[in-house]
């Protein structure tokens, strides 16, 4: 996962958590990778249209549920559909997937997480209202991060809020710790660089490859034109994309680039048969677009004609 992906993530939680404030109800170790989330062409929510739901869900050997970061972002992919289905819908729509991707046994123990994730997650929303806004940005994010990890022990064990929250909480650990160096007036530039460098070299495996995955994504894709631009075929392609991030990255790009080449191809069928007409009158035009292309679809053509 890369960072800004993170980064997007953890923004959708806040807007999740300030949504279920209007919507909630009343109350009322070896790893076996769990089956692997699908495009739906009938998508939850048609914001969700064209998209896979996140969360790489695991089970232990034993049967246990692997309590991580990715349970963590299955619920808040759902949930950030509130406002297009209510709380009562998603949160069924997310116990069916985890029926649909996990055995019996951890997909009950993913369910009762999903009890206490509402809970917190509402109970957060609650509990924001008491926050002094500031203007300090650090000092505000610090307040709201702190607040957090207050609440998670009334909904949480420890092991799993760690599992659940660990990842993220390190990630805002280490950028507030750069805000503040950043904006620290005192510090000479080349005490800032030392500061940084500090933590560079403090940061856990994890973040640090979060923290390089957009430069990687960017220096693989481009040998991946480079190698095309020389003739290579897919094979090659998958080869190198499974060596810079894994066999299952690599195949959901195969995957998109299998969806762009289509969708190139059509655009291209549209354009010249549009051409052909001419000077046709607007209806015309029309037909030819709903023989190529669906309604939403047609949103993206005026890119192209």
């Amino acid at each position: 996962m890369s960072a800004p992906t993170q980064w997007k993530r953890l923004g959708a939680g806040a807007l999740v958590a300030s949504a279920l404030y209007v919507a909630y109800p009343k109350p009322e170790v070896a790893a076996v990778a769990a089956a692997p989330p699908h495009t739906d062409p009938f998508a939850f929510v048609r914001s969700m249209e064209g998209t896979r739901p996140d969360g790489d869900l695991r089970q232990s050997a034993e049967g246990r549920l692997v309590v991580d970061a990715e349970l963590g972002h299955l619920f808040d992919y759902y949930l950030a559909g509130l406002g297009e289905k209510d709380l009562q819908a998603i949160r069924a729509e997310i116990e069916r997937e985890l029926d649909r991707r996990l055995a019996p046994g951890p997909a009950a123990q993913a369910k009762r997480l999903l009890a206490s994730y509402l809970d917190y997650k509402r109970a957060l929303a609650d509990a924001e209202k008491s926050l002094v806004p500031l203007a300090d940005l650090a000092k505000s994010a610090r307040a709201r991060l702190e607040l957090k990890q207050r609440l998670r022990p009334q909904f949480f064990s420890a092991a799993d809020a760690a599992g659940l929250f660990g990842a993220a909480d390190a990630y805002d650990a280490d950028a507030l710790a750069r805000l503040d160096i950043d904006q620290n007036g005192a510090l000479t530039p080349e005490q800032r660089e030392l500061q940084l460098a500090a933590l560079d070299k403090r940061m856990p495996a994890a973040l640090r490859d979060d923290r390089e995955a957009p430069t990687r994504v960017m220096r693989t894709e481009a040998s991946v034109q480079k190698l095309r631009a020389q003739g290579a075929g897919d094979d090659e392609v998958y080869r190198l994309r499974a060596a810079a991030f894994s066999p299952e990255a690599a195949g959901r790009l195969a995957d998109l680039d299998r969806e762009e080449s289509a969708w190139k191809g059509r655009i291209t069928a549209y354009l010249a048969q549009r051409a052909s007409l001419g000077a046709a009158p607007e209806a015309m035009l029309q037909k030819v677009r709903d023989q190529h292309f669906s309604a939403e679809e047609q949103r993206r053509l005026g890119a192209y004609e």
